[in-house]
C-alpha cells in the first residue's frame, strides 16, 4: 500500500523532524529514520507506547463502524462536509486530529483535495486508510507534538477527540481553520450512566482552551431526536470512551437487559475557529 504522495510531503519523520520520502514499503527520512507501511495502508509513526485505555480497542472499532454505518450521526457528517467546503474552497489537505475510523474525514473532503488522518489507534486506522483514495493515515499520540509540517493544513477536524491548541495553530497554513465537534449536556442523556457525562461549562471551557491561537468564526448547534434499537444502543455505549468502563458498576449487564427501542437526544455543538 501507499500514502498519498501530498500526504507524505506532509508528514515529518517522528524522530528528527526531517521529511520522509517513501522507499519501498517504508517510509524514510535522509537521517535513516525508517516507519513500515502496513498492508492495510497506514504508517505507524510512534516509538513509543502509550498509556492503557487510550486508544480505540477492536470491540469499540466494530462497534463504531456498525452504528455510523447506520447512518445515526449522518446529519452531523453532512454539516461538517457543508463547513469544510466553505472553509477550503480551493484543494489543500484537511488534517482530522482523532480521525478514528475515518468517518467525517471522508465524507468532508473536497473534490482534489487530500486528508490525513491521525489517531493512536492502529486498528481504527486501518479503516481509515480504506475509506477514501485521498487520505493517508499514521498512528500517533495527539498530546505529542505533531509529525506534520509547519503550515501543511487548510483545515484541521477535531471531532470528539483530544484537543491540543499549539499543535492546531502550528500545523495550519495563514488563513486556515479549525473545526471542533463535541458533544453537548443532554447527548444520549436518556442513556444514564451507561455513557459519560458533559459539564455546562463546555462551551466556555472549549473556547478558553483555544483562545491563545484562535479565535471563533462559527457556531452551530445539531440535535435531533433517534429511536435506537437495542443493539444500536449498545453498540453507542461501545463506541465511545464510556466503553474503556463498561464492567464499572454494573453497567455492561444492564445494556444487555435492555431488549426495547429507546428514544434518546442527539445533541452535538459545530464550532468553527480562524
Amino acid at each position: 500500500m501507499h500514502l498519498p504522495e501530498p500526504v507524505v510531503r506532509a508528514l515529518r519523520c517522528s524522530v528528527c523532524g526531517e521529511p520522509l520520502a517513501e522507499h519501498g514499503r517504508a517510509l524514510r527520512c535522509e537521517h535513516g529514520h525508517s516507519f513500515d507501511l502496513a498492508k492495510q495502508g497506514y504508517v505507524n509513526l510512534l516509538h513509543a507506547k502509550i498509556p492503557a485505555g487510550t486508544a480505540d480497542t477492536a470491540e469499540m472499532v466494530a462497534a463504531r463502524v456498525e452504528f455510523l454505518a447506520a447512518g445515526h450521526y449522518r446529519p452531523l457528517a453532512e454539516a461538517v462536509a457543508a463547513q469544510v467546503a466553505r472553509l477550503c474552497p480551493e484543494p489543500g489537505l484537511v488534517v482530522d486530529a482523532g480521525a478514528g475510523t475515518g468517518y467525517y474525514l471522508a465524507q468532508a473532503l473536497p473534490e482534489n483535495s487530500y486528508g490525513l488522518a491521525l489517531d493512536v489507534s492502529a486498528i481504527a486506522l486501518r479503516r481509515a486508510a480504506k475509506t477514501h483514495p485521498a487520505i493517508g493515515a499514521a498512528v500517533w499520540n495527539l498530546w505529542e507534538p505533531w509529525p506534520v509540517a509547519d503550515g501543511a493544513a487548510s483545515v484541521v477536524l477535531n471531532v470528539f477527540a483530544p484537543r491540543n491548541a499549539s499543535e492546531f495553530r502550528r500545523v495550519l497554513r495563514p488563513g486556515g481553520a479549525l473545526v471542533v465537534v463535541s458533544p453537548n449536556p443532554g447527548h444520549l442523556a436518556e442513556l444514564g450512566s451507561a455513557v459519560l457525562g458533559i459539564g455546562e461549562d463546555k462551551e466556555q471551557r472549549l473556547d478558553s482552551s483555544l483562545a491563545a491561537h484562535f479565535a471563533l468564526d462559527h457556531r452551530e448547534e445539531i440535535s435531533y431526536r433517534l429511536r435506537l434499537e437495542p443493539a444500536a444502543v449498545r453498540q453507542v455505549v461501545g463506541m465511545g470512551p464510556a466503553a474503556h468502563h463498561l464492567h464499572r458498576d454494573g453497567r455492561a449487564e444492564r445494556l444487555a437487559e435492555i431488549t426495547e427501542p429507546v428514544d434518546v437526544t442527539v445533541s452535538f455543538t459545530l464550532s468553527v475557529f480562524r
